[in-house]
């Protein structure tokens, strides 16, 4: 008489979850992997980032928060494009001096300050933000340094970048805050190493509300730059012609004061 050794009933249903669950953890770790600048990131902390996580996703032309609310945690950018500002109560139009592209920290500064959000955040797009207690965060960090030293480093680079910008904006004349705003954004073209391509996702007074100009200026500085043989605009894409020249150009003296 043989005997039968019983083994798990392995349904297609529960394949499909297995798969479903296994590929949740993939995108979970490639997201938290890009917030903290960290390829490496292992499975086990990304799962519990993501247990603290609290997900929403927010429409386009709703604000995300503002700057009156209480920030009682970490928020970031994982789907779609947001936009830092000032919303004018007065006339409810929306000044934009920041904006972000997933994924990205929207704020990872106030929440440990226990104040408000120091700006207001819109979603430009359809957009999925994910927001870290700080209470929970902390428990979490007590127990694992590694990721504190990694949230650190990320909000050390978040300085470094808005030092970065406020540096540009006091001391650069407008020709170079925009070759240094488009030089950022360029993507290469393989096939011709000397030139580069960037997309516009912005409107122009928005680009220009960054940059602390007018439109019109905008408008102005960009016919210059096509004049000069730098760039070629086609409605939202522009062909970086001279990548040297629109760096030079980025690169220029501060203005004299």
């Amino acid at each position: 008489m043989s005997s039968l050794t019983a083994s798990p009933l392995v349904t297609p249903g529960l394949a499909r979850n297995a798969a479903r669950a296994a590929t949740r953890s993939t995108v979970s770790r490639r997201s938290w992997a890009a917030l903290l600048d960290a390829p490496g990131l292992g499975t086990v902390e990304a799962q519990a980032l993501d247990a603290i996580a609290q997900q929403r996703s927010v429409a386009a032309g709703s604000l995300i928060y503002t700057r009156r609310d209480p920030a009682q945690a970490l928020v970031a950018l994982v789907e779609g494009d947001a936009a830092l500002g000032l919303r004018q109560v007065a006339d409810g139009q929306f000044r934009i001096e920041r904006m972000l592209h997933a994924p990205g920290w929207l704020d990872l500064a106030s929440a440990w300050l226990s104040g408000t959000h120091a700006l207001d955040a819109l979603a430009v797009s359809d957009v999925t933000v994910l927001e870290l207690p700080r209470t929970a965060l902390s428990a979490l960090l007590d127990d694992d340094a590694h990721l504190g030293g990694l949230l650190i480093q990320a909000l050390a680079r978040e300085v470094r970048t808005l030092t970065l910008n406020t540096h540009e904006l006091m001391h650069k004349d407008a020709p170079a805050r925009l070759a240094a705003w488009l030089h950022q954004r360029c993507a290469p073209v393989p096939e011709v190493p000397h030139q580069a391509q960037v997309h516009l996702r912005e409107r122009k007074r928005d680009i220009a509300s960054q940059l602390a100009i007018t439109p019109e200026t905008l408008s102005r500085l960009m016919r210059s730059f096509m004049t000069q043989g730098v760039i070629d605009v086609s409605g939202y894409n522009v062909r970086v012609l001279d990548l040297p020249a629109l760096r030079k150009l980025a690169q220029d003296e501060p203005v004299a004061a």
